[in-house]
Formats: structure tokens, sequence, C-alpha cells
């Protein structure tokens, strides 16, 4: 019922509505309103109030909630339902919790933080509170198993699209990150619940540094990490981001979805690969062969040569690259 009342207040924010008429549109109380009221005060809305002219909101809060997130939403199915966490130890953890109680497709987890983060092969993510974007997102797709990983350069693609619309110019490095001059600004993490020849559900869990500073990363990371707010010197809408990434997500996600293909995506990946062309380190199992990165495949692979002239089509699973010295 508060969303309620805050979604009455954000259709009239020109003009006070008056605790009466809300009363009566919602069917409650006048005190009832009053208490909402108080609550949305406490959830950072500032909102003027009247005796006489009744209630107008002035400003939102920066946060995901989907109440805040919906006015950027152009989507079918991807944010129709946000479920919002203050802090939570992993929105993976819980997307997947969720898809096991059967969660539909196309909710997503948001939390303002993350206190359990995790990234590909184990390796732990930085959240701070109310600076990051850490969100899941449910898919629940009738491909076979062998397919999932092609859903990662979806994410991937969808995020460089959508950093585009903010006029900020990334790459992929392949599988999973996003880059802006060398450093990581995003990771994506892809996880699968299936069996042999059926997905139960898949989580994309993407985790974006948009408006951490400098001081927000440990000594060691400054070097390979960075965030969009200090590429370019301004604070990121956390909200618009959000919707347009899950606008791009869905719009390309539509060509696996119904042709079982993602030529789209995997064009605009490689348009934008910061490996292709690239002599790097692929590390598989703690052990280190030097390659050239030639391309991605239609299905989402990357094709390297080695030394010897022998050609390999990676797939990302526990496989790892670098540059030869230094991230990419």
């Amino acid at each position: 019922m508060k969303y309620e009342v805050l979604h009455l207040l954000k259709k009239s924010s020109t003009t006070f509505l008056s605790g009466q008429l809300i009363s009566e549109k919602l069917g409650v109380s006048r005190t009832s309103i009053w208490k909402y009221i108080k609550s949305l005060k406490e959830d950072g809305y500032i909102i003027d109030s009247s005796s006489k002219k009744g209630y107008r909101l002035i400003s939102s809060p920066d946060i995901l909630t989907f109440e805040e997130v919906n006015p950027y939403l152009k989507t079918n199915h991807m944010g129709k339902k946000i479920l919002h966490f203050e802090s939570i130890n992993s929105t993976n953890n819980k997307a997947k919790e969720l898809s096991e109680k059967g969660e539909d497709h196309g909710t997503v987890v948001i939390s303002e933080e993350q206190v359990g983060g995790k990234g590909r092969l184990g390796r732990s993510w930085c959240s701070p509170k109310y600076k990051g974007i850490s969100l899941s997102i449910i898919l629940k797709p009738n491909i076979n198993p062998m397919e999932a990983p092609k859903i990662t350069q979806i994410a991937a693609a969808a995020m460089i699209e959508s950093l585009r619309e903010f006029n900020i110019n990334a790459k992929v490095k392949w599988p999973n990150d996003i880059i802006i001059r060398g450093k990581k600004v995003c990771g994506i993490l892809t996880e699968m619940s299936g069996e042999l020849n059926r997905v139960n559900y898949i989580i994309v869990g993407i985790g974006i540094n948009a408006n951490l500073d400098k001081d927000d990363f440990s000594e060691d990371l400054l070097d390979r990490a960075t965030s969009l707010k200090i590429e370019t010197n301004t604070s990121i809408n956390r909200k618009s981001l959000v919707g347009m990434l899950l606008n791009k997500f869905e719009f390309l996600y539509a060509e696996f979805q119904e042709k079982k293909q993602i030529e789209l995506s995997i064009k605009i990946c490689k348009n934008n690969s910061a490996v292709i062309g690239k002599n790097i380190k692929v590390v598989r199992n703690n052990n280190e062969k030097c390659a050239k990165a030639l391309d991605l495949d239609g299905d989402g692979r990357l094709v390297v040569q080695y030394k010897d002239g022998s050609l390999e089509k990676l797939v990302s699973g526990e496989i790892s690259i670098r540059g030869l010295n230094q991230y990419i």
C-alpha cells in the first residue's frame, strides 16, 4: 500500500494531493496514509506536507526499487518484477533460491549492497552501498544446457550498448568483463541449474562499478578496476542505467529466444572486443599458455591460435584470459 501512495504522489508531483483524496482512492484511513507518508520519508523521499493542502512529492532518493526503475523500462518481461534489498550476501544466491521456489522468468533481484558478491572462478566483487549496481536476472529458457554460455555474450553486448547511450565507450574482455581504458568496470556471472538435456533456470548476475570513488577500491585493485564516475568525472543515474540495461538485454535476448541465435550480440561483442587481435595468456587450471585471439565464433567461443599454429575455440567455463604483461 505504501507504494500505491507513492505512485499517486508521482502522478501528481506538481500539485498537492489531499490526504482525504488519497484515502478515498485507496480505501484506507487518513491515519494510515499519514503512516505511509512517514515511512516514505524514512526511505529518503522528500515530501512536502501541509495540513490544508495535503502532500506533494519533491524528490526521490537514489535507490533501485521497482517504483524508481520502472519509469525507465520499456520491457515486456525483464524487470516487470524487481525484488529490492538494502543489503544482501549475493543477488545471484538469492535469485537461485527464488528460482527453486518457482519465481517467474524476467524477475530481477537488486541490492544496494553486496557483502558476499562473487565473480567467475570464485573471485570476490566490491559493492559499496548506494554506489554500485548489483543485480541478477532470472531466466527460464527452453534450451539445451550447452547453449547457456551464449547468454553471457548477450549480457555483455547489452552492457556495451547501454553504456553507449551514456556516451561511454567500453570494451568486452572475453568472456564476461566490461572494461574502460584497460580497467574493469563491470563483471557478469552466469550460473545455471539444469539436467542432462534441460535447463531449470539461468541466473545472470551483473555487477557494475557505477559511482564508486577511487578510495572505494583497495590499493591492489586501482591498476585494474575503475568506475563509471571515475572515467566520466560525473555521477551516473543508476536508475536510468538499470532500466537501459534491462531494455537492451530483453531486445538482444529475444533473438536467442526466437531463433536460438545471438548474431547481433556477437557482432556487438566482436566490434567492441578488448582481446581480438591481441596476444594473450590462456589460463586453465593454473596453467598458462600464450596465444593470439583471432575471432569470436557464432556461439560466443573465442578462437585462439597457439605458437605452434594450432587453433582452439575456447568455451568460458573454467578458462580465463589475461594480457601478456597486464590485466588486458
